[in-house]
Parts: C-alpha cells; structure tokens; sequence
C-alpha cells in the first residue's frame, strides 16, 4: 500500500505497511480499485453529458465513492468491495449507453475497466498514486484528487437535506476525467487546483444554505457537557439530517441522545432545541474516542468519519453502527433511505435501552453558534470594538485536531494570544482550546465558534462582510491571521477555497502535507504566501505582536 492523504502520514512521508488510521492494506487496495473505477465513470458520464445523456445514478454513486475513501470514513472491506461492484455496473450501463448513441469515448475510459474486485490484490499496485513517475505532476494531481474528495462530502450533506447543484457533480467528473490524463501539464494541474477551490466555495454555501434552510440560522448556545442518568446514544461524524431522523425515532423512548466531536454544533440550530432528550455534547475531538466511548456506556452512531477502530476487547465495539457512507468491519449498518422514507433506526435504539447511563467525565458549559448570519448581527458590536482598539487581531484558528503531541502548539499558541485578540474557528481543532478560560471582550467571546469543519465559509463570511464595513479593497487588508490546524480531505477543499477566494499568507500545521511536492509548496509559497508553523513563541512575534 502507499497512502499519504492525511496529516498522520507515516514518518511525514506516506503509509506502506499499514495506515496510522486504522487502515490495513486489503482495504487500501480496494480503495485503490474504487477510485479508478470512479474515474472511469467520470470519464465517461462527462462524455455523455456533452451530448446531454448524463446519469445522475453515476455522479451520486461518484459522491459516495469519493466520501468512502477519505481518512478515517470506511473500514468495511465488504461494503468497499459493494461499491466497487456497483461501480463497475454503473460504469457498464454508461458503455452501453455511449454504444446506442454511436459516442465516441476516450480511449482512457478503458483501461482496466474489465477488472473485477476480486483480482483487487493483484490489480491495485497498478492503480495506485505512485504510477504517475513525475512528483510535481503527481503532487498537483492528489491535491486536486484530495479536493474533490473533501468537497465530495459536503456535497452528499446537502444532497441528504435534498440540496443538489448539477454543475458540482460535473466539476467532480472533470476533475478525475482531468487527473486521469497523461498528458496533462503542470500549469493545467494549477488550474484545475483552483478551479476546485472554486467549486470547493459553492459546495460549503450549498450546504450552508441546505442547514440554515432544513433547521435555521446557528445563535448563541450554551451546551452542556455533563450527562443525564438515562441510558444514551451518541452521535459522532457530521450528517445533521441523520442527527434529525434519531432524534424523531427517539422521542419519548427513554432514552438521551447526545453529540460527540463534529456534530457539537447541531446543538446551535434552532430546530434542534426542541427535543428535551437532546442531552448535550460527550468528550472531546475524534482521536480520544477510544477512552471516551468506553466510559460513555451506551451506543454510538457513525454518520460519517471520523472513526478510530476500536481494540479488539474494547467493550464499546459491539455497540457501534454505521451509516452513510461510512462504515467498519464488525459495525452494524444502518442501510440509506429508500422511497423518501426516514432511515430506521429502530435496532439502534432498542440496543441503547440495555445500556447504562452515561459515565460523567466533565461538566459545565461551553458556548458556540457564531455562524455567519449570529456574527454579521452583532456587527456594530464587533466594528466598535475593533474601532476603539478593545479587538486588535482577529485569528482564524480553524481546522482538525489529530493525535500528534505536537498539535498541543495550538493550545498554547490560544493561550498565549493576547487579551485584545479573538479567535476565529470551526472544525474539530476547537476542541484544543474551546474550554479553556479565556473570557471575552466587552461581552464578545474571545472564542467564537462558527460550527463544522464546513462552516468555514462563515468565517469567509464573516471576513468578507469585516472588509465591506471598513471599506477595504481585500480581505487581506483585515487584521486577521490565519493559523490552520489540517488533518484530513475535507481540510484540503477549505483550504483551496480560500486560496480561489484569494486569502493570502495562511500558516498551516502541525506538518505540511506530505503529497505536496518541494516544487508544489514554492508556487503555494510565492503565489499564496502559504507556510508552516514554527514555535508558539515565534509564530507570537512574528504574526501578533
């Protein structure tokens, strides 16, 4: 196997004998095959679409493929393998469909496509990143790649609220059709990078606009992150629809429900604060699941990643369920929705009734909710505050959190920041220091938290509507700093949305992405001002003080 999408690549360099995740290599191979397989519908469902005979069965089955291979989303081989058959019977249909309209397709939607997943040991090391032999053209190619996939799942979230937009799925199929050339230049490789930073926009405000329709604007929110004493069920990933059918199903059954990790901000929304059963928010970010969900005592629902596969005596493993597109060796899944109905729950829920209460590991409160829409309403408040010097800087600390000892940078580097300065963030990276003690400013949080890892176009919001009040030509004019903490694929597409927004000067950490090529980080340098992080006491003097 060679693996190196995420920020936990082995040694900073890519994962060859199994992947810090969790992930062996059966099942890198298979994602290896899916994602060829995925590429060869593209190429031909964006051949067919110039002659107005797309299928939308082959685009969604691209944006669950893309979703299911992302860090940490799928470790069911099985249902890997389902989607890799699936796959290839929609990529037939399509052939068959180019075949009775006498369209002519490139001679690369071929290749390989008469493999079956069977032969997936002996086919993937001809499948795999390492085929393309130039580094900087295989190292703008997994950035455009890794792109599509993070934006892939902002897609299916909004998809799920019934919010779909044709022109995504086609700039997905461009884009693996792109990636799949041979010839392909690396200034067309530059281009296509932005260009799904451009896309990467539209899918966050499709999806903004898919949550804020389905459960209204984010507000202020205090959440509680004690327990109850009726048995729970804890809800981890990000699929806010999912989030909504459990708390249907659950009403009145007697038992709690709770969010873990990225799904804290569904607490924000109002349509959420109907439900008295909706407990608050169990533990920390995803890479401390394994302590949390043993003290947790109950069931623990996966909408989407991030899963950490549990040891093998881990007494909570027998309690996990899948869905979505995510999905672990052992789990029980919870099958998509069929004919408009709700998905069914029921099995879960009984489950959860034959566990104990939850076991208390913390107490108190924290406040989030300041989305967009809460944030531009409290704008005179904010403006004054940066007029009268109370707010000097503004960071956006924004992002993942992941296992490394070193990201405790961004807990000291919170602390550190001084009195005058409020930060900016949504992701899970919140959680190294969104309880901490750090007061407010004139009543202003001194941590305002603008929800999911999605819901950094509210900080994109926010920072275009700070320009517009004080008149400035770009949002690079702010006082803003921005200091991203980036873990997986859904990290990547924020991160080229805001380089096509034309954000300059981001930091981003712990460690620079190990696919990015040396040649690849001097554009991302000289073009973006995109660099790293160093220590807390130099990244203080040099970006705050």
């Amino acid at each position: 196997m060679f693996c190196y999408q995420c920020q936990e690549a082995a040694k900073g360099e890519g994962c060859t004998i199994k992947g810090v995740c969790g992930k062996e290599p059966v099942t890198a191979a298979l994602m290896d095959l899916l994602m060829h397989a995925t590429r060869g519908e593209a190429i031909i469902n964006r051949s067919l679409r110039t002659k107005g005979e797309a299928s939308l069965v082959a685009s969604r089955q691209m944006v669950d493929a893309l979703f299911a291979t992302i860090t940490n989303a799928n470790f069911d081989d099985e249902a890997i393998k389902g989607k890799i058959e699936k796959a290839f019977l929609v990529k037939d249909d399509l052939l068959k469909t180019a075949q009775s309209r006498g369209i002519v397709l490139p001679e690369l939607s071929e290749v390989a496509f008469k493999a079956n997943y069977e032969d997936f040991e002996a086919i993937a090391p001809s499948l795999g990143i390492l085929t393309e032999p130039d580094e900087d053209i295989r190292s703008l190619k997994q950035l455009a790649v890794y792109g599509v996939k993070g934006m892939a799942a902002y897609i299916e979230h909004a998809a799920n609220l019934g919010y779909e937009d044709q022109e995504l799925y086609h700039l997905l199929e461009d884009t693996l059709a792109e990636v799949s050339r041979t010839d392909i230049t690396v200034g067309e490789l530059v281009s296509l990078v932005l260009t799904v930073g451009e896309g990467g926009v539209k899918a966050m405000a499709l999806l903004d606009q898919a949550n804020t329709t389905s459960f209204g604007n984010p507000e202020i929110t205090k959440v509680n992150i004690g327990v109850g004493t009726r048995p729970g069920i804890l809800v981890s990933g990000h699929d806010l629809k999912d989030l909504e059918e459990l708390l249907d199903q659950t009403e009145g059954s007697g038992v709690d429900v709770y969010t873990h990790s990225e799904m804290l901000p569904a607490h924000y929304y109002p349509k959420f604060k109907k439900y008295s059963h909706f407990v608050g928010n169990y533990g920390n970010a995803w890479w401390q699941q394994k302590e949390e969900f043993e003290s947790f005592n109950g069931v623990i629902l996966f909408t989407t990643n991030c899963i950490v596969p549990p040891a093998k005596n881990a007494s909570y493993a027998s309690k996990i369920y899948t869905t979505g597109s995510s999905g672990l060796n052992g789990a029980k899944h919870i099958p998509a929705r069929k004919d408009g109905q709700p998905k069914d729950f029921s099995e879960l829920i009984e489950h959860a009734k034959r566990c104990a209460a939850p076991q208390e590991i913390e107490t108190g409160e924290i406040v989030g909710g300041f989305a967009h829409n809460q944030v531009i309403a409290l704008a005179d408040k904010v403006i004054e505050a940066v007029k009268s010097g109370a707010i000097r800087k503004f960071v956006v600390m924004a992002g993942c959190d992941g296992r490394m000892k070193s990201r405790s940078y961004y807990t000291e580097f919170a602390t550190a920041l001084p009195k005058d300065n409020v930060i900016l963030t949504a992701g899970c990276a919140k959680y190294r220091y969104n309880k901490l003690p750090l007061g407010d400013i004139g009543g202003i949080p001194r941590v305002l938290d603008a929800g999911q890892c999605n819901d950094s176009f509210s900080l994109v919001k926010i920072a275009l509507a700070l320009k517009d009040a004080f008149g400035l030509e770009s949002v690079n004019d702010l006082p803003i700093v921005y200091n991203i903490a980036w873990y997986e694929q859904k990290a990547v597409i924020v991160l080229l949305a805001l380089l096509h927004l034309g954000v300059k000067n981001i930091h981003l950490g712990p460690t620079l992405p190990a696919f990015l090529s040396p040649n690849v980080v001097n554009v991302l340098v000289e073009n973006f001002g995109i660099g790293g992080i160093s220590t807390v006491e130099e990244d203080m003097e040099n970006w705050i003080n």
